[in-house]
């Protein structure tokens, strides 16, 4: 089984090498993992530092002392692969933003298009950008990754065209796309950005304003997905062609 992540503000160790893992992080080390002596843990900042240690002891409920043996720094992976993901209803958000941190996508825009239903709006629309945020931060430590998605502040339909402008590639999932994705001509390296539509469909003038910056309409399939899975279908195709998964 893998080291499990935990997440650090700094990787200052003692002159003897040892690191205390405290707070949230610590209490979740000792009292949930139930970490001892000798076991490997990973620590990292979230932005692709990594350091490898070794449990020494424990303290309490909540401070976990390691040898801290190496660090190192995990170069950004190419091409970086964005997914500008429509407002779900519900808690279909937190799933998508999981399952395409979990699958290695490198950053998230949440889209108010036309036809979501929810709308990010004061409070709620900062509380909901939170939690997208910390789940990125929760889906990582669970895949260990050491590098989270970037969750970018919530991108008008203008805004997003600005966006795709400037990608490698582009291209919105849709229905009426005539060439599958499975067939559309990669980068090797800068960035990749998809197009995911909300439950009622990309509107027609988002189509003409996104093909007008770049992003044309695929196919992802035979079937409809739901919004909430569309993005981790999708790049998982993605990076097994790009051969980020090889």
């Amino acid at each position: 089984m893998t080291a499990p992540v935990f997440v650090v503000g700094h990787f200052d160790a003692g002159s003897d090498g040892r690191y205390v893992l405290d707070g949230p992080e610590g209490r979740h080390a000792v009292s949930v993992k139930r970490l001892r002596a000798g076991e490997d843990v990973i620590l990292t900042d979230g932005a692709g530092r990594r350091a490898r240690c070794v449990v020494v002891a424990t303290e309490g409920k909540d401070r976990l002392i390691v040898r801290m043996d190496s660090v190192a720094e995990e170069p950004e992976a190419e091409p970086r692969i964005t997914v500008v993901q429509a407002l779900p209803k519900g808690d279909r958000g937190e799933l998508a933003v999981e399952t395409m941190t979990e699958v290695g996508i490198d950053a998230i825009v949440p889209w108010a298009a036309s036809r979501c239903i929810t709308q990010w709006k004061g409070e709620r629309g900062a509380k909901a950008l939170a939690k997208w945020r910390a789940t990125a931060r929760e889906a990582g430590k669970q895949s260990r990754r050491v590098r989270f998605p970037e969750v970018a502040d919530a991108a008008t339909s203008k805004q997003v065209a600005a966006l795709l402008a400037k990608a490698d590639f582009a291209a919105v999932l849709h229905e009426s796309g005539t060439e599958p994705l499975a067939a559309a001509e990669l980068p090797t390296g800068g960035e990749i950005m998809l197009v995911v539509g909300p439950e009622g469909g990309v509107a027609p003038e988002e189509l003409s304003l996104f093909a007008e910056a770049g992003a044309p309409a695929y196919r992802l399939g035979p079937s409809v997905l739901r919004t909430s899975t569309a993005g981790t279908a999708a790049a998982a195709l993605l990076l097994g062609r790009t051969g980020r998964w090889s």
